[in-house]
């Protein structure tokens, strides 16, 4: 399959949540241009016929694309940037948006974790082991509810088969080889077949050390602001004892190599399935265990606290230096059970029925040195969701219902966060009216129930409501157009409500605030689309007002009756809120050059995406992304093929109240492959590859990343590796 036909890939269900019989329906991979037709519980939809922006990534690209976390893995894709919080903590940000508007799914459930709750967390799910990732950019609240307000990524790791596969045995894996951080890759999974039953087995791992970076971990701006700031230290009255100490316990500049940023990480995970003519059902366990360090995380305070804990022992030289050389890192471990089934029906206008739920146990342990365990955070949780499809004439939709009953616990003198549980109970509607003349509109409702109740500040409860109503239509001279208007309600989650300590892994003092109401998002997307057998263009247009909307900004505090904008000797960050807007375009181009130039299959492709949020106050919206093109062109011989990546960004000098502008960059990559399947080895995916990622060593710098000025991103990487599957 060729890469642009799978980017456009996309099940129709994800407006209607990723059933599982939309999975159960997928077509085997064509060999033309046509799109992709997966069905979902509700109406059958052409992918390019989606209003919105919506693409998957299959396995074969999931190879190519992986990184060390989901976030950084997508980071590629047209709209969409990461959080990134080095190689063992990235989410992604979907048009500016992330965290706790962007929903994680695994199989079309949440993935039961909490990540969402801070940056430094690990997703419990990074994309090694998935057979296909998709993306939903824009509210996708009716399927999911409201922490789907800025979109949905949905993992998909086939553990539990929808339909029979084509070969008893079959098996795919790969190993790749990183020298960015002399890290190794490895992925393998088999599936047995015997009449109706299908058994799978599934392992990866990861073994990252600390990465190379182009120069210092520390931007220029922050590191010039510390030389204003020593300068202006130095200027101050001193005696020679005091300047003596000062001197002593300056830290060195890193550099070259990003201290702290490794990771280590393991999944095993089995499914067994029944697959029948009109039915199937199925059980999954995975356990991913994960090691990882906090880059950037600095034990100032920490440190300062012993020393007045202790200021009465006697300490030798040495043990004090070998404890300020300890790093923070986090240990996590989760085990999830997933049972999903689905049946077409024949009850009336009920036509499918299907079915997913998911229990997840989950432990996050962070350690500010070795057998030193801080903070433990823990996650338990149960999510379910029932859907019918039915048709009532020329009307097809589904509905739904959803619920979740999970635990946050935390336990810890470093815990900003107080034990918390959350229950929410939501139902949904979702139809389709397709005309003869090629024209169609499509709408829903959505109502959720959400309770929070704090084991400190008490309970709070939120009746939440989702509406969308769009149209499209389509010309035979290949064009396509589509308008969407949908209305989002989401509810505060914990960190927003009941936050209240250091987080030491972002340098700041977090306050939430118990009052804050619902947010509430007004979404109007337009789609213009063309596409011929050669080339293909496409534009999305949106505009989004929130009311209330929630965002960490610097602020004050009152202690000891005073006002202070630092406590435990980190600046003081405010959970606020009001009323935003944003604007933003991604526009894609991709043509085709079948037996062109060199007798190659050629493919070039380019995507410009751009986002503009500001706060009713006349301030920016923090962490937003920058202006960023992406570009790629690829060649296929057949047995050989190669290509070549640009990603450029611009600069972005509107950081938001507090932070500091971020430089643009621009980064190249090449890659090569032998496609040992047109040798005879192997089917199709087979081959041996090599690429270089950003080979300029380029200064990279998230934007949306709380830790953009301390940790930049890995600099030059030559990934080595092997697919193999047959």
């Amino acid at each position: 399959m060729t890469p642009h036909y799978t980017r456009r890939v996309i099940a129709a269900s994800l407006l209607l949540g990723a059933s599982p019989l939309a999975l159960a329906q997928e077509a085997p991979e064509p060999e033309t241009l046509e799109t992709v037709i997966v069905t979902g519980v509700g109406p059958q939809r052409e992918t390019d016929e989606m209003i919105g922006n919506a693409t998957a990534i299959n396995r074969a690209e999931l190879v190519e694309k992986l990184s060390g976390t989901l976030g950084d893995t997508l980071a590629g894709e047209a709209g969409v940037s990461s959080t990134f919080f080095g190689q063992g903590a990235s989410r992604p940000v979907l048009r500016g948006l992330g965290a706790e508007r962007v929903l994680v799914l695994t199989n079309g459930i949440g993935a039961i974790d909490a990540s969402a709750a801070s940056p430094d967390h690990q997703v419990a799910t990074d994309g090694i082991d998935a057979e296909k990732i998709e993306i939903l950019r824009g509210p996708a609240a009716l399927a999911y509810g409201g922490q789907a307000i800025g979109g949905v990524v949905n993992v998909i790791d086939g553990l539990i088969v929808e339909k029979l596969p084509d070969a008893p045995v079959s098996f795919d894996g790969f190993a790749a080889h990183n020298s960015v951080n002399e890290g190794t890759e490895l992925a393998g999974k088999a599936r047995f077949a015997t009449g109706p039953f299908v058994l799978t087995l599934s392992a990866s791992a990861r073994d990252f050390g600390d990465y190379d970076i182009p120069g210092f971990a520390e931007s220029s701006l922050l590191r010039a602001m510390k030389e204003d700031e020593h300068d202006d230290h130095d200027d101050e009255d001193h005696d020679e004892d005091e300047d003596h100490d000062h001197e002593e316990h300056e830290v060195e500049e890193v550099r070259d190599t990003m201290e702290n940023s490794f990771l280590q990480s393991e999944t095993y995970s089995a499914g067994f399935s029944w697959v029948g003519d009109d039915a199937f059902l199925g059980f999954a366990i995975r356990q991913q265990t994960s090691s990882y360090g906090i880059p950037g995380h600095e034990h100032h305070e920490h440190e300062e606290e012993e020393e007045e804990d202790h200021e009465d022992e006697d300490h030798e030289d040495e043990e004090d230096h070998d404890h300020e050389e300890e790093f923070a890192f986090i240990d996590l471990e989760q085990t999830r059970y997933d049972i999903r089934g689905g049946a077409k029906l024949d009850l009336g206008p009920i036509t499918r029925i299907a079915g997913n739920l998911s229990y997840a146990d989950y432990e996050h342990i962070e350690f500010e040195g070795p057998g030193e365990p801080g903070t433990i955070y823990t996650t338990e949780g149960t999510e379910g969701r029932l859907e019918l499809g039915h048709v009532f004439g020329e009307m097809v939709g589904a509905a739904g219902v959803q619920f979740l009953d999970k635990d946050l616990g935390s336990d810890g003198e470093e815990s900003f966060l107080t034990p918390t549980s959350t229950k929410t109970f939501g139902a949904f509607i979702y139809e389709t009216l397709e005309f003869d003349d090629q024209s169609g509109l499509e709408g829903g409702l959505r109502f959720d129930n959400t309770e929070l109740d704090n084991e400190v500040q008490g309970e709070r409860s939120f009746d939440l409501f989702s509406a969308s109503l769009g149209g499209h239509k389509h010309w035979t001279s290949g064009w396509w157009a589509g308008a969407q208007l949908s209305y989002t309600e989401r509810a505060p989650n914990e960190s927003e409500l009941f936050a209240d300590g250091a987080h030491l892994a972002t340098s700041q003092y977090e306050v939430g605030d118990a009052s804050l109401g619902k947010e509430k998002g007004t979404n109007l997307e337009a789609t213009l689309r063309w596409e011929n057998d050669r080339f293909s263009i496409g534009a999305n247009v949106f505009h989004s007002d929130f009311d209330g909307f929630i965002y960490l900004t610097p602020g004050v505090v009152l202690e000891d009756g005073f006002e202070v904008d630092e406590l435990d000797e980190l600046p003081v960050f405010l959970f606020e809120q009001q009323g935003a807007s944003f604007t933003g375009a991604e526009i894609e181009a991709e043509a085709r050059f079948p037996e062109g130039l060199l007798g190659a299959d050629w493919v070039t492709s380019a995507s410009l995406d751009l986002v503009d949020g500001e706060l009713d106050d006349g301030g920016n919206v923090p962490y937003l992304p920058p202006v960023t093109l992406h570009a790629a062109l690829d060649a296929d011989w057949g047995l050989w093929s190669a290509g070549w990546t640009m990603t450029a960004a611009a600069d972005q000098d509107d950081p938001g109240t507090g932070l500091l502008p971020t430089d643009g960059y621009v980064t190249t990559g090449l890659k090569a492959a032998v496609n040992l399947s047109e040798a005879g080895f192997g089917q199709d995916g087979t081959q041996l590859f090599i690429e270089g990622r950003n080979l300029t060593d380029e200064e990279v710098r998230y934007s949306t990343s709380v830790l953009k000025d301390s940790v930049p991103a890995p600099g030059r990487n030559i990934r080595v590796g092997l697919r193999v599957a047959f």
